[in-house]
């Protein structure tokens, strides 16, 4: 968007200085002639984009993903795994399962292609005829979670509170009664096991609940199932409306959305309890809450960022970032924390004394910048060994700036604060001691912990399993280290590609999806093995193949890699596609492609004005907009509309005008200033779509008005004529 923009007075010498040394050294350069792309009509640049589509949708099949292994219970078979995945079949764009089985053996002369085999058919019994889950819910269920201690329960959300049912009873119970479905939003703030709008857009937690992975067992011979939940409460919340543009149905959707610098959901911790019999019916549900205010026990405190049990459902554990998302913690909470939620004041202060003070959170790691935290998905829990310490594996970018692995030994320190004695907790009161902190991997090189990659730990072996950067920073690759004595790192996947894999639970196959900017995707499937004599020493070797890759595609010419230094002197990497048939003495249009950077003349859903823009995010990078009233300003594009160029066909804005995200009040204030200081520019609005395209005519036509408009304005002697 700023490419759009005049040069801001900041960056006039910088210019003119290399524009006068250019203009040197052109002088004894011939002129270059300019080369036009040719012309096409919109149905003409249509047809091309459906074949082009087509042909690509021939060539490069949408890989497999979302993998999970299983072992088989047959030691006198020929398959010793099955691969559970989600792939598209051929006949539409929907995902749906398959599975394919792993030999024993297989013939090393030869490559084997595992065939990919439906599980699920509506219209058949064959091969499998899925049940519906039945309910008396009248909306959509939503996040359905298999208990771990009793695959019999499943947990689910309806309307912003969460049920539980018995797949084979059937039986079904509303566990939490925090929100009414009232028609006026305002008064129905309230919502229990929900990740909220900033959580899941910024922080990538898409679930507000957890099931203990154990059951506690009862002297009748029933059990106890625990569900950790978050209560959110959105009352403090900005409500925002967007209106529907179709006119047939004047619809307004309204949403819960914190901008910058104002109220966040206050969240707090709670615990389901649920009371199974003999024979496994429901006979009581207990609905528990944090024993002192969230607030008090876990100050400063505003981002639930991760959470989930220890292995053996002794704790729970959350992952916790302040507002400034400067400091995060890792706390224990013990379900003794909890207890009935009540309403009488003389009963709940019973319930309150007969917890012992010696049952506190418990801080087993924090760290602290004093410039943001990116939170990871990179966090395992050993089983205790001992019931004073906890061992867990984390990562952090604190202690040298790039994402490392270290294992961390806590000493679980019993608190000096006294609860029953009244007062108020000091921040370091639960702190535990580190006994040991070691670094499982270091160097100038990053450990992946977002967007699917995450660490597998072998606790047989003791060796960790991650993917990273450590050969280049163009290529992700499958890397395995002992946890107990770090040594070398050894590299698992072949140079020269992009690896994206899953390793199975055993730590004894995996599977990797590959490419490069030559070859499309590729998944093959991988084994692992190492020596009797040194089990941390780990080979793989090629097994068989899942997809295998077209090769490059012909008359393809693939994007050259280029590299220059950062004045901050960094070294940052680039993608040059060239023409095909390039011809030297040529000029040619160009194109720059980058998510937030300059020189871009085209913008869809473009953030223009950073204070409408959501907490998470913006304040992450830009601080609180009362501290940093400068920075918002001359970061805000919208501000900055006197420097537009007045030169038409200059600028595209691209919007969906129900976006949730970056609402179409970004570009309609930059409208608004465009227009008041005169400056021309051309907008394409999608009236039914979101922040993501979903309807493919939509995106087709989004791709579509792309090309077009850079032929007409970039490319083509007509672009030229416009500029003469």
């Amino acid at each position: 968007m700023a490419a759009a923009m005049e040069t801001e007075q900041l960056g006039v010498e910088i210019f003119e200085t290399a524009d006068c040394e250019e203009n040197i050294e052109s002088q004894d350069r011939p002129k270059l002639e300019p080369f036009y792309v040719e012309r096409y009509s919109w149905s003409q640049l249509k047809k091309l984009l459906a074949d082009t589509r087509k042909y690509h949708g021939y060539m490069m099949a949408k890989a497999p993903h979302d993998f999970m292994f299983v072992k088989r219970n047959d030691p006198d078979g020929p398959h010793s795994d099955r691969i559970y995945y989600l792939a598209m079949s051929g006949e539409n764009r929907e995902n749906t399962l398959f599975y394919s089985e792993i030999p024993k053996t297989i013939n090393r002369a030869a490559v084997l292609m595992l065939s990919w085999k439906p599980l699920l058919d509506l219209f058949q019994q064959q091969p499998l005829r899925p049940n519906l889950v039945e309910t008396s819910c009248p909306n959509i269920r939503m996040d359905p979670k298999l208990c771990p201690a009793d695959p019999d329960w499943i947990a689910f959300i309806h309307s912003n509170d969460i049920w539980i049912s018995n797949i084979v009873t059937r039986e079904e119970r509303r566990l939490t009664y925090v929100h009414n479905e009232l028609a006026n939003m305002e008064e129905d703030a309230r919502s229990a096991g929900v990740a909220t709008f900033v959580l899941q857009e910024e922080f990538d937690r898409y679930s507000g609940y957890w099931w203990c992975p154990k059951a506690e067992t009862t002297p009748s011979g029933g059990k106890i199932l625990r569900i950790l939940y978050e209560e959110n409460d959105e009352s403090e919340v900005e409500i925002i409306h967007v209106t529907s543009p179709m006119l047939e149905t004047r619809r307004a959707d309204s949403f819960r959305y914190p901008k910058t610098g104002t109220a966040n959901p206050k969240v707090t911790f709670k615990m389901s309890e649920i009371m199974i019999d003999a024979e496994g019916r429901i006979i009581d549900v207990i609905d528990k809450e944090l024993i002192q205010p969230f607030e008090i026990l876990f100050e400063g405190v505003e981002y639930i960022a991760r959470a989930g049990w220890t292995p053996e459902g002794k704790y729970a554990w959350s992952i916790l970032l302040d507002r400034s998302q400067t400091r995060l913690q890792i706390v224990l909470i013990s379900p003794e924390l909890f207890i009935p939620v009540e309403d009488d004041v003389m009963e709940r202060q019973r319930l309150i004394e007969s917890v012992p003070d010696s049952v506190t959170p418990l801080i087993i790691y924090e760290e602290t910048t004093d410039i943001w935290i990116n939170i990871h998905d990179i966090f395992h829990v050993f089983p205790q060994s001992h019931e004073e310490e906890i061992e867990f594996i984390f990562a952090s970018e604190c202690k040298t700036g790039f994402r490392h692995l270290y294992k961390i030994t806590s000493i679980l320190k019993e608190s000096k604060y006294k609860r029953s004695s009244g007062g108020l907790p000091a921040p370091s009161d639960f702190k535990c001691p580190i006994k040991e902190e070691i670094a499982i991997t270091s160097g100038e090189w990053e450990v992946l912990g977002r967007h699917g990659s995450n660490i597998q730990v072998d606790e047989v072996r003791r060796l960790v399993y991650f993917e990273g950067t450590k050969d280049s920073p163009l290529e992700h690759h499958l890397y395995v280290v002992s946890y107990v004595n770090p040594g070398e790192v050894t590299r698992l996947t072949d140079r020269g590609y992009s690896h994206s894999c899953c390793i199975s639970q055993h730590c004894d196959f995996f599977i990797s999806k590959y490419s490069n900017q030559k070859n499309p995707h590729c998944v093959s499937l991988y084994k692992l093995s190492s020596p009797e004599d040194d089990p941390t020493c780990k080979t793989k070797e090629f097994w068989a193949t899942i997809l295998d890759s077209a090769g490059p595609l012909p008359d393809y010419t693939p994007p050259e890699i280029f590299s220059f230094e950062s004045t901050t002197g960094f070294t940052l990497y680039g993608m040059l596609y060239k023409p095909h048939d390039l011809q030297p003495g040529k000029k040619y249009p160009t194109v720059l492609f980058i998510y937030g950077g300059p020189q871009v003349a085209i913008a869809g859903a473009p953030v223009t004005l950073w204070i409408f823009y959501d907490t998470g995010y913006t304040e992450r990078y830009m601080g609180h907009p009362d501290q940093n009233e400068q920075g918002y300003y001359l970061g805000s594009v919208a501000m900055q509309a006197e420097k537009f160029p007045s030169e038409p066909n200059r600028l595209l804005l691209l919007h969906g005008f129900l976006d949730e995200n970056v609402h179409f009040a970004h570009t309609s204030i930059l409208l608004s200033f465009l227009v008041r200081a005169g400056k021309p520019y051309d907008l394409q609005i999608y009236p039914q779509e979101r922040h993501s395209i979903r309807v493919p005519e939509s995106g087709e036509h989004y791709e579509l008005h792309l090309l077009h408009y850079l032929q007409e304005n970039l490319g083509s002697r007509i672009a030229a004529l416009k500029v003469i």
